[in-house]
């Protein structure tokens, strides 16, 4: 048996059209054929190669799988991808290189459709974006980046380019193609520049066209450990306390894009010793967990999270994570698997910790159960970092320093975003966490039991612990983040 001679695939037309294409990670040459192929472009094949090659027949499904995970993955090769985006002077250039014609696909140079979406898959990635959002209007086509929780326009191409993007990325997400009117969900998993990324797509519906959002999870920067989060000593020290706990429920609160995920999979992490059964419910799974069994959500077929969780009583589990409380029955069943002596952690979009037991009440949880189950609520946000190359510093006014709950007559340095290109002149780079945690301890027990309000449990509760906007002064103090950053955040109008 032979070695394989380096691979050199045929162009994605040629693929495509006559239903060969080159198998890589074999020992040997091999090219993967098509059902119903002419067999006369083997002789084409066999001159193009310059080599002989084994042959392996493949029906037309796992033919077309296999030429779309051929090209992705050959595209998004790392270095290949950004040589050639900046050889041709920019994303700008990849849509330039689109020839005129209808059908872009079956286009003779090497598929530029397919080159644009996995250069704006490996920038987005250089440019540590979270999502990919691809929306048509009546002109043209926009397709932005969220970097640190803001979308930044990076293209707007014609509209007419919109169809056969959105084609590409459906054949690479096994997505329907031929479905336009209802929205649709699926996944790519790439590998680039010796990272495993995942890709979500999701499709939707819209005037103009399909409107498509790309989410990139990188599993390796998304486990963290619970060190890493950046919680004070206070609240990272009460956290790792409950985590302990052999049973109740812990709840992590908070907007959508907040980092609730993190910390839910961070906490999981610390909990997985190889003693407990730990499972997770998750709509979808978004990253795996080693040693973790992980469930995704069907709602097709009627697996939900009250009735899985119902049954996965059966399973003798330990620790059980539900992606989300979002309805009275999740939160009902919720508690009372907790009050048979095993651990629950959750997620609830409330905006704060104690605003989250008016939630849980008006979901119809009894207080008898909020007193006995409850553990702690976590309430999270994200605040954007400054770039320590461009930020400029001033002297904070007294409104700021009132806004920040300090003295106005504090004399105190703070940093404003300035914009360079290290930071692609946005002024900031990265993401804080910023924290509160209200541990129900037994006064909030007690609390609890009697009814109290909102208001008199957040006061007892945060007496003596900081809360968001604590929490976050330390980084304004420490030139880290801008007072206007913490303030979109985390100000109590906001909270």
């Amino acid at each position: 048996m032979t070695t394989a001679p380096a691979i050199q695939q045929f162009t994605y037309a040629f693929a495509k059209d006559k239903g060969v294409v080159v198998l890589p990670g074999r020992d040997v040459l091999t090219l993967g054929m098509r059902a119903g192929a002419d067999p006369l472009v083997l002789l084409e094949a066999r001159r193009a190669l310059g080599s002989s090659f084994e042959l392996e027949p493949l029906d037309r499904d796992t033919y077309e799988r296999t030429l779309a995970d051929v090209f992705t993955a050959d595209a998004l090769a790392g270095d290949s991808v950004d040589a050639a985006v900046d050889a041709r002077g920019g994303l700008e250039s990849l849509i330039d290189d689109l020839p005129k014609a209808a059908d872009l696909l079956d286009g003779q140079d090497d598929a530029p459709v397919i080159r644009l979406i996995n250069g704006l898959i490996h920038e987005a990635m250089k440019q540590r974006a979270s999502d990919i959002h691809i929306d048509p209007f009546e002109e043209t086509l926009s397709i932005r980046y969220r970097i640190d929780g803001d979308l930044v326009e990076v293209l707007t191409p014609p509209r007419k380019l919109a169809a056969p993007i959105v084609s590409r990325i459906k054949v690479m997400s096994r997505l329907d193609i031929a479905e336009k009117r209802l929205p649709q969900d699926g996944r790519i998993s790439l590998s680039a520049g010796g990272k495993s990324i995942d890709v979500r797509v999701a499709t939707l519906p819209t005037r103009y066209g399909e409107r498509v959002v790309l989410r990139l999870l990188d599993t390796k920067n998304a486990l963290l450990n619970l060190t890493d989060l950046g919680m004070d000593e206070d609240t990272y020290q009460r956290f790792a306390e409950t985590l302990s706990q052999p049973n109740g429920v812990i709840l992590v609160t908070g907007p959508v894009g907040s980092g609730k995920t993190t910390t839910l999979y961070s906490a999981l992490s610390r909990l997985n010793t190889g003693r407990d059964n730990i499972m997770t419910l998750e709509d979808p799974v978004e990253y795996g967990l080693p040693g973790i069994s992980q469930t995704q959500m069907d709602h097709k077929v009627g697996l939900n999270f009250a009735a899985t969780l119902r049954s996965i009583l059966r399973q003798d589990p330990n620790v059980v994570m539900v992606g989300e409380i979002r309805d009275s029955e999740t939160a009902e069943v919720t508690f009372e698997f907790a009050s048979t002596g095993r651990l629950a952690l959750s997620t609830l979009h409330t905006n704060s910790a104690s605003g989250a037991i008016t939630r849980l009440r008006d979901m119809g949880v009894e207080d008898y159960l909020l007193s006995s189950t409850l553990r702690a609520i976590m309430a999270q946000r994200l605040v954007r970092k400054l770039c320590p190359v461009c930020k400029t510093s001033r002297t904070a006014t007294h409104a700021e320093c009132d806004a920040l709950g300090l003295p106005g007559d504090t004399e105190l340095t703070v940093y404003d975003p300035q914009g360079c290109i290290s930071c692609a002149q946005t002024g900031f780079t990265g993401r804080l966490g910023v924290y509160e945690l209200l541990v129900a301890d037994r006064a909030i027990r007690n609390m609890l039991g009697e009814g109290a309000s909102e208001d008199a449990i957040d006061q007892a509760a945060f007496a003596r612990h900081d809360r968001l906007l604590d929490n976050a002064r330390r980084y304004v103090i420490s030139g880290e983040t801008s007072v206007a950053e913490v303030l979109r955040a985390c100000r109590k109008g906001g909270q």
